[in-house]
């Protein structure tokens, strides 16, 4: 099977000649790891692709994220100010906007009009040309709640969420227009087989069941609902300990959810299996980037062992790994999957 087949196997529960095997993201390593910044990169679509498919056959994960490292560049496109780092992400600098009128005023079409977001989706186009027959190719953005953040400011949307409900409903519906508009073209033309958000903001360290079952919830349904109505499926990484609400994940309509490596993977399989297929939870930073390649693969055996047995279940990191972590322990994290027997 190839890893598409593979990935594709878990997505619908099943399970697959070996534990499939992917980061979560990957793009700022990939970049510090190619000698070269995501600032470069996203000015030559050519150079981003080239990248993603050296890094593709050299890791060897399953799934090839196309945008990783550039999410807050959707809110960027209605006149956010980014700074460009040269190991990391690319940041916003502050809000987007400073009210919901200001938000009404914006033109979604902007985001058909932005280089650099043309540059990335030509980046995807060109990488699933070359090896989307054998990986999954998939292209990152943030979630609704996230992305909504990014927009108005996160303490503004939070006290929001406190105190006045509607404006989060107006942000929030605004925020998932936009990602449909984002990913519409290229769902539409076959290529995009798989959109993967990360809501880091819908956190559970960060907002409490109810309120993500009030605010995020619902978009996120409304979302991945259109992403099905177009044969496209959805994987959804969502940051901290979000086991209290491990059971709300499946409403989401997700295909996947991944999980941060402070969730409770026992209680995962407990609550998931059989109902949505889960991925993690490897720490990104005390197992990848500080452990040895020998400490790699016993955390990997052990999430194994305790979720990944039945199918319906992918290896991941809990969350983007850092840009500095050793290129032997991400060999010891997909050669841990590719050789499980269990």
């Amino acid at each position: 099977m190839t890893p598409r087949e593979i990935i594709g196997k878990a997505f619908a529960g099943d399970k697959p000649d070996r534990v499939p095997v992917a980061l979560i993201g990957g793009g700022m390593w990939s970049a510090a790891h190619a000698g070269t910044t995501l600032q470069n990169l996203c000015r030559d679509a050519h150079a981003m692709s080239n990248m993603l498919v050296s890094m593709a056959k050299q890791l060897q994960s399953d799934i090839v994220y196309a945008g990783s490292g550039y999410p807050n560049l959707a809110a960027a496109a209605f006149g956010g100010r980014v700074k460009y780092r040269d190991v990391g992400a690319v940041d916003l600098d502050g809000p987007v906007v400073a009210s919901e009128d200001a938000l009404a005023r914006l033109d979604l079409s902007q985001i058909d009009r932005d280089p650099v977001l043309q540059c990335i989706r030509k980046a995807f186009a060109l990488t699933h040309a070359s090896i989307g027959d054998a990986y999954l190719v998939t292209l990152t953005a943030w979630g609704p709640f996230t992305l909504g953040a990014r927009m108005v400011g996160e303490e503004n949307l939070i006290r929001a969420v406190l105190k006045k409900p509607a404006t989060v409903e107006t942000v929030l519906t605004w925020a998932t227009e936009l990602l449909i508009r984002l990913f519409e073209p290229l769902v539409d033309d076959g290529s995009l087989e798989m959109i993967t958000l990360g809501d880091p903001t819908a956190s559970g360290d960060l907002i409490s069941r109810k309120q993500f079952e009030r605010f995020a919830l619902p978009h996120l349904q409304r979302f991945t609902a259109w992403a099905h109505s177009k044969g496209a499926t959805t994987l959804l990484h969502i940051c901290g300990n979000t086991t209290d609400r491990l059971d709300l994940f499946p409403r989401t309509g997700a295909d996947c959810i991944s999980l941060d490596h402070k969730t409770d993977m026992a209680r995962a399989k407990e609550v998931l299996h059989g109902r949505i297929c889960f991925a993690g939870n490897i720490d990104p930073v005390s197992t990848l980037l500080r452990g040895s390649p020998e400490a790699v693969e016993a955390a990997c055996q052990r999430i194994i062992e305790t979720a990944g047995r039945d199918g319906g279940f992918v290896l991941m990191p809990g969350c983007d790994i850092p840009p500095t972590v050793p290129l032997e322990n991400l060999q010891a994290f997909v050669r841990s999957a590719h050789r499980w027997r269990g």
